[in-house]
This record gives C-alpha cells, structure tokens and sequence, in this order.
C-alpha cells in the first residue's frame, strides 16, 4: 500500500468548511449546531516558498496573518468581494434554528433537513456541496423575500451576464476539483423538480433541465443524474428523501456534450458535384442543418418545453469572447502555440454559447447553473486571463478542498540541487526543453528517434518514475488489485508518441528499411515488451489524445497508426472477457480507447491493470480515475487555470473510508513539470518604456584599411588513419555530469501542508560500468565514424573501446550532486562523450593535415565591410578609428567592454572587431544536435611573420571572453581547436588563424600581453 496510507491526516473534516463544522451528536451525526472552529492559520501552514526567491517577483507567495488571513499586497484569496458577503448572510441564513424562519417553500426546508442530518449509508454530502446548493436557494427563495438589502446580489449578477453574455442569465458555483460536481447537480436537479411538481404555477422552479457537457466522457458519466438510470444519485447516494422520489420521475433531462451544437451535413454532397450544382443553379447549395434543426436533434424530450434550466459542467469552456474595446489579450495578440490554443478555446467557447442562446430564443431558459473548479476567462479570450467569471457567487476553492481532505494533497517542486535561477527546475520543466522538442504534428521524412529526447525530461522522468517504482511495489505489497498509475501530458502528438516510445519499447526500423530491431521501454515497469521482445497480453502503458476522444469525431489517421497495436489488443481483450467472437466488430476505435481510458484502475475493465498514460493535450475534466499517484507535464502553462485541471487529473481520492477519528487519511499526488500555484491572480504587464538606438556600420571609406575578412565555415572533413587511434585528452575533453546538465538529481515535493518527499535517481547505481563502456564505444562506432547509411567501421570497435576505457578511468567522466554514470545511456549525454572523446582523438591527428574546413559555397567570405544594423543595448564601447573598422562594439558584458579597452591599448593589434551582426559563425556539435557558435572578437595581430613577398602576414585570432565556462563551453573550444583552426588553415586561402580564451576579467590585460608575446616569439623563430 502507498505511504499515503501511513501519514497523519489532514487536521480538518471533508464535512467541515473550512472555520467552522457541525457538532456531532454521540453517534457522529451532525446536529444543526455550527461551532466557530480554530482560525484558518492554525489549521493550515503556509504554501511553501521555493529556495530561490528573487526582490522583483511579479507575485508573491501566499502569506497567512493578514486581515484574512490569506491574502497579501499582491494576492487577495477571494477575487470577488460579494461571494464572502453572500457566504455570509447564508451562514447567518443556516443557522437559523427554526425552519419557518428560512424563508423557503417545506420541499426546501425537508431537503435541506435531510442534506444536513440523514443517517446516510454511504458519504453524505459534503459541506461545500450543501453550501453551493445553500448558496443557490438563498439567492432564489430567500434573497427577494428579504427587500432592497440584498438586492444589489441579484443586480450584480444581472449586470455582469449583461456585459459578458447578454441573452443569458448565469449563476457559477465553484467547487474544486474532486469536491463532488455531479452530487451538486443531482441537489439542484431535485431540489427544483420537487419544488416545480408540488408548486406547478411558480416560475421560480423548473422540472426540465438541459445539461452540457465538455466532452463525451462526462456526457456518458452523467447518466447517473436521469432518475431511471440504475445508478442514479437519487436513489444510490440518497440525495432525495424516499418519499419524494416519484417526484424526481417528473423530471425532464436531456444530456450532451457541447459539440452537438455545431451544425451538421444533412446531405453530403462531393466537391466536384456542388461546384456543378451551384455554377447550374446560380446559388449556394444549403446542406447545413438549420439552428432549429440542430435543436430538435439535440434537445429531444425538451421540444415544446419552457422554462428550461442549464447546467453547464466544466463551464469555463462557456463564454462569449470579448473582442471590442479588450482589456486582456484577445486571439490576435497572441502568437505561436499561444495563439493556436487560444483560437481553438475560443472556437469551442463560441460553439458551446451560441448553442445555449439558440435553445433561449426558441425553447426559452430561465437560469443557467455554471459549474466548475476554474471558472476563470481563458488566455486570448479579451478578458485577462485567469479573471474569474464575475457572476460566481459561491466558492470552494482547492485550498480548501486540501485543507478539508477532500483530494489528494498535491505536492510540487519547492526545492532541488541546483545553484540559482528563481524556482526548482522541474517546477517549469517546459522552460527548459520546448525548444528541444519537436513542433505540432509528425515530422516528415525520417522518424525522431525516441532515445533522443532532451536529457533534463530523461531525468525528470526517471526521478518520478524512482518514487512511483517505491509506490507500485508498497501497493503490491499491501494487496491492492489495481496499480498506481503515472500519467504524461504532453503538447502535440509527436512529443507524445516520443515519449510514449521510450517508456514502453519500440521496433526501430534499419537504415535500409529491411530490418527492425527491439528497443525495449527504458523504465521497466511501464514496458510493453517482456525480456524476449514478445508483446504483452495487456499493454502497461496506453496513448490517449484527449481531444480527438472527446469530440466523438474519427479518429485522426495519424494518431489511428500510433495507437493501432493496442486498439487490437484490447479488442482482443473483449472478445476473452465476453466470449463473443465479434464483441470488438460492435466497437468503433475512439469509443473503445474512450472505454480503456475511463476504466483505468477499475477491477474487471479494459484498464484496470494500466500503468502509465500518455496523453496528447491533457486528460479531459472528469476523468475519474482515483489512482493517479504521479504526474509529469511536458507542454507549456500559460494559465494556472491549465495547470489547476491538469494536476486536477490526480487529485480524485482512493479511498472516501474515514478513520478512526472520523477523518479522511491523507494521499498524495506527486507532480513534475507543472508551475502550480495553490493561489493565483490575474496579472497585467506594464508597458515597456522605448530605449534610444543606435546605427552600428562600417566607416566607410575612412577605415576601409581596418577590414578584417574571414572565412564562413560550414562543416569539416575528417580523414582518419589506417594505423592505430590515439586519443590525446586534456582538461576540456572533461565530461562533467551535475544537475545543472542533467536536471537536478535531488527534487523536494512538498504540499501546503502534510509530509514532503525527495525524488531522487538512486536506482541508477545498478547499473554495471562493463554496460556503461560497451554502450558507449558502440555509440561511438554508430555515430561519431559512420556517414549515414554506410556500414559501420566494426574493425575499429576494438580501438574506440580502448580509447573509451581509457577516457572513462581517467577521471575524465566527472560526476557530481547526486548523478550516476547510468545517465551516458541518455544518448544526448552519449553523444556529447563521444564528442569528446572524437576531439581528443582528431586532436593527435593535427600533423597529418587530415582535418579540412567545408566553406559554404554560394558566400565563402565574410567582411567587416557589411556591419550594419541598429541597436538600443545601453553597454557599449565606441571604437577608436585607428583600431576598428566598425564605429561600436555592442557589449554583452562589462567583461567585452573590457576586453576592447585592452586590445585598443596594445601596440600589435593592427585591427579588431566585435563579432554581432558580421556573421562568423562556428558550426559545432552539443551531442549530436548541430549548434552555431558565434565567438566574441576577431582581432588582427602583428606578430612578425611576413609573407614571401614580404608584407605584413597578420595573425587573425578569434577571441571569446567567457567567466563561466559550462559543458557547451568546452564543446566550442574543442571544436575551435580541434577543426575550426587547423581547418581554415589547412585551406591556406584565408591566413593565419588561432584560438584563446580570456576567463579573467582583472588578469585580462596580463594575459593578453602574455598571448601576444608567445605568438611574436614564434613568428621570430619561424
């Protein structure tokens, strides 16, 4: 069983609101009695800071000690006033000891008598549920008996529909993710049936009830809220009195999801044909459904109905778009995925609220109920994103459904091994890696290669997978029949079928395409694959593309062939489960992977033995699986409103059992790769103030004898020898692994309350250093001496794994805060090894002349001469005019400027120039990821030498000033060394070329007199 089961639970009742609970009587029932509980600070302890904090952080944490305890300068716990002043009156409302004072119709007062006091035999409703549904009868019984006082609520809420939605009247309950939604639903549904069948002339209640759903998966869930359903709530979880149940049979339900609103073909008509058609006709032909087509389709038993109330569920995917006069970002202001998401929210958006006011001007609505844990206006939407919808008057947030025990607790990055930067590197994984991943949809031609994944996510993913393997085997141990279950949200499709491939296994196909070779999932638990290559009967880890599943649409071809493997194995699957032969015939594909998705960790269902899901887009609101105990997020998250419904993803408890103080124990849901805020506000950026520019040029003609020329070098050819390697290694053919390179290898997860833990990478130790070197030298041989689609060179295998050996037990793999030699597997850290390892080897080869520079052939040279571009960088040093024939350099650093003071100073610079906007770039590898370096400085010395005519024959030495010096540091200077140099000046077009670097800003002047002398004293012995 998981640790969560042995932690001390959360100080507060799942049927206490936060600050006060019912008394119990001697049997644990509660009795009308509200008791004012401890203040909020006692009960709960702060959101816990991460160890880096900066001054300028735009929001600050969550402070408790306020005058609300919960709020700060930057941050107000409730965004909206008037929900506490309603919180209020219905407080004062339900403590009213007689029920003839409440104000409400005898069906209310007994349903409200029997939320709050009924001996249920299961869960009884938990208080935020009764509050919500309190909130909504207040404001509909209670509110107008009650005069002008509380009249402004209602104005409110009039007044914001008016400016958001016109033609509707919302009302929004906020109820945190796992707090119970569809109970809150069952509650409202029967409390305005009742009423409307035993008051049938008042317009305050309705028995017909349209509810919309975001998705098919909710819509199919939702069942439970038709009375004849076998699993209704009304019956089941005894939301209705016995003697009121045939009054709930009276009920009117129609439920869908919000796609039904598009409008369909009623006749399809091929491409070719309507041209014809049209062009004979003159006019369009109308094959689309009318708006009152669509609703007779959609609306069944509600046709001829009045009066009609809507629940929207998930109702933060309902809104009308705020174009005009926008105070947030609209669609256009956005760009990249950005945009993308936000026209696809908006084009959903529409459609869900132009259906709704369709039904209202031709059936009629009187009051939509609005439900969701982030009804909060959407990036892009014209409103500023994360506003929440004004006409929510009731609020239940996650801090409180953590606080309570309602959800799982979940716990996020607060703190790593790595030295600086604002928060923990896995608390924003996407920050690191976006640009390494590859973009929306599959890439043509040749496939992207799944062990190529960018080394930060590798770590990320074995750390989190470290704590789940701990989970799984207490589980085991403990007899739970189903798994933990680790789900992955990516961004596209092609990051998830890379990731989805290297957690279960893969066929990679050979060059020629005649062979296929097993690459076996690289975490155990989650393989597809046993030790033999064989499939398993049952797939521990499943592909889902939440938004093609949910629009009930086909399945996209694409993702059809991604998934097809395990679409027949889970029809097979039926077909053993059912004994019928054709029990997958009757099944179309989305509806089965819908199937497996919906049932993963339920016993005797297609998922219950699933491990692992990884997700394209994220996992639909309402997925209800209550055994997600880790999450990994590899996409960006522009609102917290994303990362609250992916997190929210975990947070459905296991277990609703209560102990034996009559609490819920606390479980915990760990999470990477999500910048979670437990509290978050919408946050404006001020504009930015112009800056004064500058034109960087080219004097020309006056400095025209300053020009510097160099070569722009596009590869280099290696030629190797026939006799043996050698391999000459120094300090930058070092390979240091640290956290900084890999992501950190310690991570501390901790909630706002509770116990944290430490995700660590000490299963790796495992592995055998004989496995290390044989991958090693074999991905040296494959990568580093082998031109694509030629067979490898194996007679070399025997040398590089001697040069390997050696690299590796000469301390030239350096490992430190906590990483393991088991990370070289990793092939971006393999390729950057063998990097090395190949520049040391070249290195021995200077001699032989081997190394040729490839110059790009439509423009080999490249010229001071066409310097010309503006800039509004404020650290700058003008040029003197004898020294440079560019009038600025544009400084990075105070360092640059420094080093320009020292060349100008000495007496053998003949020229020099900084290197920004003339074009010298280095191409070099990091890995086997093709970079361009762009060095500092070029600067022309007179050391000497002279040509055989007798001129001046200047050294050209390329400059790079550098305090820090990380791994890709080295990878620039080998390459420097190793081809660059030795490369141009084998070519013998281009003069002299040499390499320094300078590390020591104080010292820089000394070593540069130092350099200066060393290459003056070799141009006099030659």
């Amino acid at each position: 069983m998981s640790e969560q089961f042995f932690e001390k639970p959360i100080l507060n009742s799942p049927y206490a609101y936060p600050g006060r609970h019912w008394e119990l009587d001697q049997d644990g029932q509660p009795t009308n009695r509200i008791l004012d509980n401890r203040r909020r600070s006692d009960l709960i302890t702060p959101v816990p800071k991460t160890k880096k904090q900066r001054q300028n952080t735009k929001q600050a944490s969550l402070l408790l000690g306020a005058n609300d305890e919960l709020s700060t300068s930057d941050q107000e716990y409730n965004p909206t006033p008037i929900i506490n002043e309603v919180r209020g009156y219905v407080e004062s409302w339900r403590n009213l000891p007689n029920p003839d004072q409440w104000l409400v119709t005898p069906e209310t007062a007994r349903l409200l008598q029997h939320w709050r006091h009924h001996r249920f035999e299961g869960i009884r409703p938990f208080f935020c549920q009764i509050e919500a549904v309190e909130t909504a009868i207040w404001l509909t019984e209670v509110a107008p008996k009650m005069g002008p006082r509380v009249a402004k609520f209602w104005a409110h809420i009039k007044g914001a529909n008016e400016q958001a939605n016109p033609e509707l009247l919302r009302l929004a309950l906020k109820l945190a993710t796992g707090a119970g939604k569809t109970t809150v639903m069952a509650m409202l549904i029967a409390w305005q049936t009742v009423n409307a069948v035993r008051h049938p002339n008042s317009k305050a209640f309705s028995s017909r009830f349209l509810i919309v759903s975001p998705g098919i998966t909710i819509r199919d869930r939702l069942r439970v809220l038709m009375p004849n359903d076998p699993e209704s709530y009304y019956r089941s979880r005894e939301i209705t009195p016995p003697d009121m149940l045939r009054d709930i049979q009276s009920a009117k339900i129609v439920i869908t999801n919000y796609h039904a609103f598009k409008l369909r073909e009623k006749l399809v008509i091929a491409k070719g044909t309507r041209q014809a058609l049209e062009g004979w006709r003159g006019d369009k032909v109308q094959t689309l459904e009318t708006e009152g087509e669509m609703i007779q389709r959609v609306m069944g038993d509600l046709m001829g109905q009045k009066n009609i109330v809507v629940l929207n569920d998930e109702a933060h995917h309902c809104y009308r778009e705020r174009v005009k006069d926008a105070v947030g970002d609209t669609e256009d202001d956005l760009k990249g995925d950005d945009k993308s998401e936000a026209k696809e929210n908006n084009e959903a958006a529409r459609m869900w609220i132009s259906g709704l006011e369709a039904v209202k001007r031709k059936l009629g609505i009187s009051l939509v109920y609005d439900l969701s844990a982030t009804p909060f206006f959407l990036r892009g939407s014209g409103y500023i994103e994360g506003t929440l919808f004004p006409w929510t008057m009731s609020d239940f947030s996650l801090m409180d459904a953590i606080e309570c025990g309602i959800v799982k607790l979940p716990r996020v990055p607060v703190a790593d091994n790595i030295e600086g930067g604002d928060t923990p590197k896995f608390r924003n994984l996407w920050e690191h890696i976006g640009k390494k991943l590859p973009k929306k949809g599959r890439v043509a031609g040749k496939a992207l290669d799944p062990l190529s994944l960018p080394a930060e996510l590798l770590t990320a993913l074995e750390a989190l997978y470290g704590h789940y393997e701990k989970t799984f085997h207490l589980w085991q141990e403990e007899g739970i029949g189903v798994p933990p279950v680790f789900i992955v949200v990516c961004n596209n499709t092609a990051t998830s079928e890379l990731i989805y491939k290297y957690v279960s296994g893969f066929d990679r196909v050979s060059d020629d395409g005649t062979e296929t070779t097993l690459e076996n999932g690289r975490l155990a638990l989650f393989r597809n694959y046993d030790d033999f290559g064989n499939r398993m009967p049952r797939p521990n880890t499943i592909l889902i593309d939440s938004a093609q599943l949910e629009s009930g649409e086909a399945l996209d071809k694409d993702f059809r062939e991604m998934a097809a493997t395990e679409i027949e194995q889970f029809k097979r699957e039926m077909i053993e489960r059912t004994g019928d032969i054709h029990a997958g015939d009757s099944i179309d594909e989305s509806t089965l992977l819908r199937e497996v998705m919906n049932t993963v960790g339920k016993k005797g269902k297609l998922g219950e033995q699933i491990r692992c899901v990884v997700s394209v887009s994220m996992l639909t609101e309402g997925w209800d699986a209550n055994t997600v105990t880790h999450v990994l997020g590899v996409r960006a998250f522009g609102t917290q409103l994303l990362c609250e419904q992916v997190v929210g993803r975990a947070l459905r408890r296991q277990s609703y059992e209560l102990n034996e103080e009559g609490l819920f124990n606390v479980e915990y849901a760990d999470v990477l790769g999500i910048p979670f805020d437990f509290a978050a506000k919408p946050v404006v950026s001020p504009p930015a103030k112009p800056r004064e520019t500058v034109r960087v040029h080219a004097v020309k003609p006056e400095r025209d004898a300053l020009e510097i020329t160099f070569p722009r070098v596009e590869g280099y050819r290696v030629e190797l020898p026939d006799e043996r390697l050698e391999a000459n290694f120094g300090p930058d053919h070092v390979l240091e692994l640290t956290p900084k390179l890999l992501g950190p290898s310690s991570t501390t997860n901790q909630g706002i309350i509770g116990e944290g833990v430490d995700l660590t990478l000490e299963h790796l130790e495992d592995m055998r250093s004989s496995t290390i070197l044989f991958h090693l030298a074999r991905h040296l041989l494959y990568t580093k001496y082998r031109d694509p689609g030629e067979v490898p060179k194996l007679h070399l295998f025997g040398q590089l794994k001697r040069v390997t050996r050696q690299w590796l037990d000469g301390g030239y793999l350096k490992c430190s805060g906590g990483t393991y030699p088991a990370q070289l597997v990793y092939k971006e850290i393999a390729d950057m090894a063998a990097e090395r390892i190949k520049a040391a080897i070249t290195l021995t080869l200077q001699g032989e002349r081997p190394v040729k520079a490839i110059l790009d052939p439509y423009n080999p040279t490249g010229t001071t001469a066409f310097v010309n571009f503006t800039t509004s960088k404020e650290l700058r040093w003008q040029t003197a005019p004898n020294k440079s024939h560019v009038n600025w350099v544009v400084c990075d650093s105070g360092w640059e400027a420094e080093f320009a003071r020292v060349a100008e100073s000495h007496p053998a610079v003949l020229s020099y120039v900084k290197n920004q906007g003339l074009g010298l770039e280095v191409p070099y590898l990091t890995g086997s990821t093709p970079h361009k370096y762009i060095p500092d400085f070029i600067v022309q010395i007179d050391d000497g030498r002279r040509t055989a005519d007798d001129k001046p024959d200047p050294l050209n030495l390329i400059v790079e000033v550098k305090g820090y010096r990380g791994e890709d540091a080295k990878d620039k200077a080998n390459t420097m060394r190793s081809y660059w140099v030795p490369g141009v000046n084998n070519l013998e077009k281009f003069g002299r070329w040499a390499f320094a670097e300078f590390t020591a800003v104080y010292e820089m002047e000394e070593d540069f007199n130092t350099l200066i002398n060393m290459h003056i004293s070799k141009g006099e012995l030659a």
